[in-house]
């Protein structure tokens, strides 16, 4: 587990950090296949910004859990770093996911019986990083998103801008290389997306992270370095 950690840290800052090729999914439901994903793929590179665009149902959530290592494509590859990790089982994508990949999702889903504070520690405590470290980098990183004054609040005592703001705290707990992103606005009022929206691209900038967002606004995909779309299953 340490030497595949380890080479995918040691690759040139030029090399594509997420290559997808051929991608497919297929769900059985009622015993009949359903195929969400159809094939094609993309590259994303450090540094870089890209929104995935499609209709309703078009695939995106499937292709994000896929790229994510919550979930294991039927066919086609999957290579972080140049490391084939579709191909890993169940303990090794953790453990890769859990250093390298940071997740936003539509509604925060930040654990309801834990602070702000004890949220965005979660992450950073199941890395086996010790109490005292979790709790000055969670502390900075609620001062970075602007809700270090709720740390000891509970997620149903704070506005749906502020749990977000924590989920995006939360996000970025172990340093990811690349932060996935599930319509990160769309449970918020236009007022808060635009703020929110505004403070996710100044982090992941700040930190140079690559970042793969799905969004059905437009406005918001014009943001991003370039567009992915995913078209009757099929990733262009």
């Amino acid at each position: 587990m340490a030497n595949i950690l380890n080479s995918l840290s040691q690759v040139r800052n030029d090399t594509a950090i997420l290559s997808v090729r051929d991608i497919n999914k297929t769900f059985v439901e009622g015993g009949q296949p359903l195929q969400i994903l159809r094939g094609g793929g993309f590259d994303l590179h450090r540094g870089e910004i890209v929104a995935l665009v499609g209709q309703s149902g078009s695939g995106k959530s499937t292709l994000l859990q896929c790229v994510g290592l919550l979930d294991k494509p039927t066919s086609g590859s999957i290579l972080l770093d140049g490391t084939p990790v579709h191909k890993m089982d169940d303990e090794m994508r953790t453990m890769v996911r859990r250093k390298k990949i940071g997740f936003v999702y539509q509604r925060h889903n930040l654990l309801s019986d834990f602070t702000a504070l004890e949220n965005v520690m979660l992450p950073m405590l199941a890395n086996n990083i010790g109490a005292d470290a979790a709790t000055a980098r969670a502390m900075r990183l609620m001062r970075a998103t602007g809700v270090v004054h709720r740390i000891s609040h509970l997620p149903g005592q704070m506005s749906g801008g502020e749990q977000q703001r924590t989920a995006v705290a939360r996000a970025l707990a172990n340093d990811p290389e690349i932060l996935l992103a599930d319509e990160p606005t769309g449970s918020l009022d236009p007022a808060h997306a635009v703020a929110v929206f505004d403070m996710l691209l100044e982090m992941v900038r700040k930190n140079k992270m690559a970042m793969l967002f799905v969004t059905h606004d437009m406005t918001l995909a014009e943001r991003a370095d370039r567009k992915i779309t995913i078209k009757d299953g099929f990733v262009v």
